[in-house]
């Protein structure tokens, strides 16, 4: 089954990710640095979450740690080819090309863009 987060599930994932390991309290906190949320909210999400196998939660201590069960990279893919496909048409040139378009990359970004394509040259 493929793991399919939201928008606010992957939010508190990339709070995971950066703590590695983390309480209700330790997510709510660092969400509310950035948006108005609820603690029970996000206690409910994350419950929501351990139950769609997003998180698994360590129940051996009386404060519940959670931790991310699917990788940045997984999620990252899935969203992507969601992206592709319903926006795009499956069509990865457009996708790129808008990226491109619309946020300026760093010369470092280019560079690394650059440096990637090159392993589809033909020519070597």
């Amino acid at each position: 089954m493929e793991l399919k987060p939201t928008e606010s599930e992957l939010e508190i994932l990339q709070v995971i990710w950066k703590m590695g390991q983390c309480t209700v309290r330790d997510v709510h906190e660092e969400l509310t640095k950035t948006k108005d949320a609820g603690y029970t909210t996000t206690l409910k999400l994350m419950q929501i979450m351990h139950d769609k196998g997003l998180v698994e939660r360590d129940t051996t201590s009386k404060t519940h740690l959670y931790k991310a069960i699917i990788s940045r990279e997984q999620a990252q893919n899935t969203a992507l080819d969601k992206i592709l496909d319903t926006v795009f048409k499956g069509s990865t040139a457009d996708l790129v090309i808008q990226a491109l378009g619309q946020h300026r990359a760093s010369k470092d970004e280019i560079d690394a863009i650059k440096n990637y394509l090159q392993q589809f040259d033909p020519k070597k």
